[in-house]
């Protein structure tokens, strides 16, 4: 796989990911990440929308981010 991969997590009180950590050591937002997965930068990802047309992120080879571990 070419470009930066997502490897760990940051979740808010509800349990929603708010940021991520990538292999190159960056702190990145959801949003970010997801614009970074979109121009081709963060790879291992898919990019998929849901019925009220929001994009969101999902992992190629897991089913979810759950196996990430936390950043903090």
């Amino acid at each position: 796989m070419n470009g930066e991969q997502l490897i760990a997590v940051h979740r808010n009180n509800y349990g929603d990911i708010i940021s991520f950590q990538t292999s190159k050591g960056r702190i990145i937002s959801y949003r970010k990440a997801l614009q970074e997965a979109e121009n081709g930068i963060i790879s291992g990802v898919r990019i998929g929308e849901s019925e009220d047309g929001v994009s969101y992120l999902t992992p190629e080879i897991t089913p979810s981010f759950d196996e990430l571990p936390n950043i903090y």
